[in-house]
């Protein structure tokens, strides 16, 4: 949601490589899912973050990705990868901004859908997972406060301000 209004506002948004994967998977009966074949599921996200990185790097205004590599180390740390080298390499390989924007859960507007089937005590241990290895790769978390999407796209941009070109 956030992404959408930041989209409306003209800036380029890179979609959430895991929920691309999970539609294109389940269309014609894939397995590379997260609840079928976990560890051909990292292969695949790592896959697409990687390209995803390199399409929108270098960009001549700021990029917000829903998703990014670090997730993917997150992901494998929890359902207990037991090789993450190449997700550690490309963590860094392909550096994003410093400053990375979090949403914790919310469980006033938490959802599942049929990509996202986590619960929120679920949603919350990944967040944490998530959190500490964007903190572990060197990146400075800035939390989102709970606001309408618009108050929010303002928060971030009113955050990157002139150093970003804004």
């Amino acid at each position: 949601t956030l992404l959408a209004e930041l989209e409306a506002r003209g800036f380029s948004c890179a979609p959430e490589p895991a929920r691309e994967i999970i539609r294109a998977q389940v269309r014609p009966g894939g397995s590379e899912l997260p609840w079928s074949d976990r560890e051909a599921f990292t292969a695949l996200m790592l896959q697409r973050s990687v390209e995803s990185y390199l399409r929108h790097t270098p960009a001549p205004q700021p990029v917000f990705s829903d998703r990014g590599i670090p997730d993917t180390l997150a992901y494998a740390r929890l359902i207990g990868l037991g090789d993450t080298s190449a997700i550690e390499n490309a963590c860094r390989c392909y550096r994003y901004a410093p400053v990375v924007f979090v949403a914790p859960p919310w469980e006033a507007i938490y959802q599942t859908d049929s990509e996202r089937k986590q619960d929120f005590a679920e949603a919350q241990r990944t967040f944490a997972a998530v959190a500490a290895v964007y903190r572990h790769c060197g990146y400075r978390l800035i939390e989102l406060p709970r606001l309408s999407p618009r108050a929010r796209a303002d928060f971030v941009l009113q955050q990157l301000g002139p150093a970003a070109g804004l």
